[in-house]
């Protein structure tokens, strides 16, 4: 059975201004979405999973699905507030769905194999798609999940400060912990950040950070699942709280106090270094910046001209 990649194409990107997992960057009129679609294809994907919002459904439809070769295989699933297990109960004032942990969770019907799990808007290489997918097709154990490591310089943007998950890897390479950093700008080939203190503070750029590309067993919904239900628990009367996808991850790998492993399964997470390029479209003017490296990648020959034929 091939690996499933999901896409968590949910968010309205408020930085950015605009729908941008639609936005056109390729040379004949592609997405980022695209290109990630071709390369998971090429590294052996056999499945592609969306997660959207219902009020652009059949936009992304339209634009999107309907583009694709009839050979590749889809699915879309719609994150609304509403897709919750059933024995879940939350306020009636909330509005929006709860982030990318609650997307992932609601892809969980569409998906009964291995799979990887991306951003709609980010650009991850051909490269970590071929590691994603080796990973997935040589499990042995449904208890081991993996992340893509990027080199921090690797995933900066140039317009604007960014926030990364810098992991901390033991010694057999596993990880051992996310810490989020804000406010990542590099000035001057200078990258630095802003601690809990608000002092500023010096990165290398080779610290490896999580870019939102995991891969996982299917086992890893019962963990989602019950750290969801947790988290609405906590979080019944905040309207803006968000259930992020790492924030599980963080959980699954650390131990309490007593060093007794996480409850919900002794769960470990491989970290695969990639020494691929991201970028992505965190603000609006990194739209020409896309749009150049697509360029320069269709130019190499890495890329054809026009993706779907």
């Amino acid at each position: 059975m091939r690996p499933t990649l999901l896409i968590l194409a949910a968010g309205l990107g408020s930085r950015y201004g605009s729908l941008k997992q639609i936005d056109k960057i390729g040379t004949s009129g592609e997405r980022i979405i695209d290109y990630s679609v071709y390369d998971a294809v090429k590294a052996g994907f056999g499945k592609i999973v969306y997660v959207i919002r219902e009020n652009f459904k059949k936009e992304f439809q339209e634009v999107i699905l309907d583009v694709l070769p009839p050979e590749i295989k889809t699915e879309i699933v719609c994150q609304e507030i509403d897709a919750v297990p059933i024995d879940i109960t939350y306020s009636k004032e909330r509005t929006k769905p709860w982030g990318t942990g609650h997307a992932l969770l609601t892809a969980s019907p569409a998906i009964d194999e291995p799979f990887a799990v991306i951003n709609a808007d980010d650009f991850y290489g051909a490269e970590s798609f071929k590691i994603a997918a080796d990973f997935l097709n040589s499990i042995k154990n449904e208890n081991e999940y993996a992340l893509i490591g990027y080199k921090m310089k690797n995933t900066l943007s140039e317009y604007g400060a960014v926030s990364r998950g810098v992991c901390e890897i033991d010694n057999g390479k596993y990880l051992s912990s996310i810490v989020e950093r804000t406010e990542i700008n590099s000035v001057d080939s200078n990258i630095k950040f802003k601690n809990e203190n608000g002092e500023w503070q010096s990165l290398t750029g080779d610290e490896i950070v999580s870019m939102n590309m995991f891969a996982f067993t299917p086992l890893v919904f019962n963990h989602f699942k019950k750290d969801f239900k947790k988290f609405i628990e906590e979080n019944s009367d905040n309207l803006k709280a968000e259930f992020y996808l790492p924030s599980v991850i963080d959980n699954l790998i650390k131990s309490d106090s007593e060093g007794i492993p996480f409850e919900a399964g002794k769960a470990k997470v491989k970290v695969l270094e990639t020494n691929a390029n991201w970028f992505g479209l965190t603000y609006s003017e990194d739209k020409p910046i896309a749009r150049k490296r697509i360029l320069d990648l269709v130019e190499k020959g890495i890329y054809p001209k026009k993706l779907w034929t």
